[in-house]
């Protein structure tokens, strides 16, 4: 029962601080609220960002590397493209095994090798233990990849 009590009081001293608090917050004037508005906003001014310092002096090439080696198992498509031709749905379906397409590049000519779809290189069929592969004759530069991309 004296706790009951105890906690009355506490909330009836709390109560009366909030009130003794309201009245005084009552009895400023618009001037005493713009000084007390001011003072909060500088004491809650934002500080300036500590930012680090990136300095290429000293630097090596072994943190290029490092950044490197995150993407180095990314997997991309690499295409290699004999040649391009529109046909109607109707000579699609009519394809079998050992029909012949048409294509628009011509034999012997250099074929291009795209990853995701951008042009990297240009290169020409190889035969290697049976199996068929690509060497390549022209890398196309980063310069030349960029202005590519701008179009």
């Amino acid at each position: 029962m004296a706790e009951d009590e105890a906690k009355q009081e506490i909330t009836a001293d709390d109560w009366a601080a909030a009130l003794a608090e309201q009245e005084k917050a009552a009895a400023t004037t618009g001037d005493d609220w713009a000084a007390a508005l001011a003072e909060q906003a500088q004491a809650e001014a934002a500080k300036p960002a500590q930012m680090p310092v990136f300095d290429n002096a000293g630097s090596t090439a072994a943190p290029a590397a490092n950044n490197l080696d995150m993407i180095l198992d990314i997997p991309v498509n690499l295409t290699v493209e004999l040649g391009r031709t529109k046909i109607a749905i109707r000579n699609l379906l009519q394809l079998a095994q050992g029909s012949v397409v048409e294509l628009d590049g011509l034999a012997g000519e250099p074929m291009d090798v795209l990853v995701n779809g951008c042009l990297i290189a240009q290169g020409e069929v190889v035969v290697v233990n049976d199996k068929f592969g690509i060497r390549l004759t022209d890398i196309i530069t980063p310069a030349e990849r960029i202005r590519k991309l701008q179009r």
